[in-house]
């Protein structure tokens, strides 16, 4: 039994690279694997499941061969494809997971998050967060038209990356404090982020006890992914892309 996770992929047209190799990890990884999880910003931005572009579908139906052939898929949202819902899982053969969730893998409780609601530094982004997050926001995007929202996801892209280069490193990166504290209050050892873009594990202190928060790699030079097996370290792995 192996269940793997990866995330922050930012599929989009411009990098058919990544599209190839999400391909090609599909079949060379995931095929006879347990489950398959995907914590956030698979997609580079959604703007809502009525856009059906040839990689969307592309991606949909290699997910599905993937469900069919007996790999459970669980799909959670990032800061970019927040907008990912019911009907493109159903395409996809994949379950959408609240963030935070907490699972039980091989034994050992473990919370799965995004991350982007640990970097509590940024202020700014987290209120923007907030908004994006709100059902109600979100409704009201939906309802627009579809090209107002492709000029939408575009313009905010533009901003985000405008901000992001004035910010300082630590702010994009998670508050310490906030990791123990979202560890405790879900009373789990064990964390799994992707987000900040900065694959690592990292040895802590939670619940008065040792505890590991595990962080994925985004996908941009290399191909990165998490193997866990029952009775056995999880083994964050990578590959060029």
């Amino acid at each position: 039994m192996t269940t793997l996770f990866i995330s922050d992929l930012h599929l989009e047209e411009s990098r058919p690279d990544i599209t190839d190799a999400f391909l090609d990890f599909l079949e060379t990884h995931a095929r006879g694997v347990e489950q398959l999880y995907i914590l956030g910003d698979f997609f580079e931005a959604w703007i809502g499941d009525d856009e059906r572009t040839p990689l969307q579908d592309t991606v949909a139906g290699a997910l599905k061969a993937l469900s069919d052939s007996g790999t459970a898929i669980f799909l959670m949202h990032g800061n970019r494809d927040f907008l990912i819902g019911e009907d493109f899982c159903a395409r996809a053969g994949a379950t959408l997971l609240d963030d935070p969730t907490v699972v039980d893998l091989y034994g050992t409780p473990t919370l799965l998050m995004h991350g982007d609601s640990l970097c509590t530094a940024d202020v700014e982004y987290q209120k923007f967060r907030q908004n994006m997050r709100n059902p109600q926001w979100q409704q009201m995007i939906l309802q627009r038209p579809l090209a107002e929202r492709q000029q939408m996801a575009r313009q905010l892209r533009e901003i985000s990356m405008a901000k992001n280069q004035g910010k300082e490193e630590f702010i994009m990166d998670v508050t310490p404090e906030e990791v123990v504290k979202v560890m405790e209050d879900h009373g789990v050892q064990r964390l799994i982020h992707g987000h900040t873009h900065r694959p690592a594990e990292h040895s802590l202190e939670a619940n008065g006890k040792s505890a590991r928060r595990i962080v994925l790699g985004d996908w941009d030079t290399h191909v990165w992914w998490l193997s866990v097996e029952p009775g056995r370290e999880p083994v964050l792995d990578k590959a060029p892309l």
